[in-house]
């Protein structure tokens, strides 16, 4: 959570574009411990807790379908470090190999138990692991496989300045994405020319006024757009 120096930033994001949002989160170191310390305590808390729901999730997971329980795929945050996330596994076996990294409402992947998840975002529950590991945050920019990072302008860059996060406004806003895609021809296309821009604009204003005040107020969101 902690800012590296400038010169220690990958050469990629030491660019003038950037530079403007890293001097403002210089600003607010008080507001990074906070989260940091606010993200570990309160996500083994929840771990603890949920124990139980972890448990009857993997064994209606393991009925539903075929597959493992959990679906871990490589995703990219602070810094452009690549890690694994964790999701309970709502797709078919092998999915990745049956289509695009995005999906759509109708996806013909999703099993009859994954969609029940998805609607109630439990299948986000194990990146509690990814957050207690430090290669995520509760809010911030939601981590995107290296294939549309590489997409990213010299100012998206700036949105790997702090970990990646299981929830932000850009997420609360696209959270009908989805729908977004169902009559595209090619996925991929469009999600990187037309939806990652507008999301990406969302994550870059949040990035400037980041405080913990203001995390509490999207998680606070985003359960009330969850319910």
């Amino acid at each position: 959570m902690f800012l590296k120096k400038w010169e220690d930033l990958p050469l990629v994001m030491q660019n003038e574009h950037v530079r403007p949002y890293y001097d403002s989160l210089q600003k607010k170191k008080n507001s990074l411990i906070l989260k940091f310390v606010f993200d570990r305590v309160v996500a083994l808390v929840m771990l603890l807790g949920l124990v139980p729901v972890f448990l009857v999730l993997a064994i209606l997971i393991k009925i539903d379908s075929q597959g493992e329980v959990f679906f871990r795929q490589e995703r990219v945050t602070q810094y452009g470090k690549k890690f694994k996330i964790y999701k309970f596994r709502t797709m078919v076996k092998n999915a990745e190999c049956l289509g695009t990294q995005v999906t759509i409402t109708d996806d013909i992947r999703i099993t009859r138990l994954g969609k029940k998840m998805r609607a109630c975002r439990l299948d986000e529950i194990p990146q509690l692991i990814n957050i207690l590991k430090g290669e995520m945050s509760f809010v911030g920019t939601r981590p995107e496989v290296s294939k549309y990072v590489k997409a990213y302008t010299d100012e998206m860059l700036a949105t790997l300045l702090l970990p990646a996060g299981v929830t932000s406004e850009a997420s609360i806003e696209y959270r009908g994405e989805e729908k977004l895609l169902n009559c595209a021809g090619n996925i991929d296309e469009i999600y990187i020319k037309e939806i990652l821009p507008h999301k990406m604009r969302w994550n870059l204003q949040a990035l400037k006024k980041v405080s913990f005040w203001e995390d509490c107020k999207i998680m606070l969101k985003t359960v009330n757009a969850v319910l």
